[in-house]
């Protein structure tokens, strides 16, 4: 008799400690972009790299950070399936200036949804789903939703790949 009990004890410790687990999950500054989600990132803090294509600026994670062509102003014209393939990079905080990063050019426009996406010289900034490591221009160049794509230089520039 005393094992069976010591089981259910055991049992319904396990379905309370489940149950428990199914809180909210931790808080994170930030996310990896996927396909269907934006980056968000309490104060986000932008930085540089360099590759064949040049310095350019980056986000969390060493993401490589793009402007819309079509975006004629600092509002986004960047949603819905748009955003998907290209999360806009949301911050929570004032955007931070790390290495390369000129702090006056950066600041925040709100989006449709109320959330801030970060700025750079007034082009709201984007990631590429198809990027997954750091450093990776997957999307450099393309043209898609309308327009094209591309890193952007610690100027506040385009930066095109060469034959582009």
């Amino acid at each position: 008799m005393r094992p069976i009990r010591i089981f259910a004890i055991v049992g319904v410790l396990a379905l309370v400690a489940a149950a428990c687990s199914k809180t909210a999950a931790p808080n994170s500054s930030a996310t990896t972009p996927t396909a269907s989600a934006s980056v968000s990132q309490a104060g986000a803090t932008l930085g540089t790299t360099r590759t064949t294509l040049g310095t350019f600026l980056v986000g969390p994670g060493g993401k490589s950070l793009y402007l819309f062509e079509a975006d004629t102003t600092s509002k986004s014209t960047c949603s819905t399936a748009c955003a998907q393939t290209w999360p806009p990079l949301i911050t929570t905080g004032a955007p931070i200036a790390g290495r390369g990063v000129r702090q006056s050019l950066l600041s925040t426009t709100q989006r449709s949804d109320g959330t801030m996406q970060v700025t750079y010289d007034g082009h709201p900034l984007y990631l590429y789903a198809g990027d997954t490591m750091a450093g990776d221009t997957a999307g450099e160049g393309l043209n898609s939703f309308g327009a094209g794509w591309d890193v952007v230089s610690p100027t506040g520039k385009k930066i095109e790949k060469p034959g582009g």
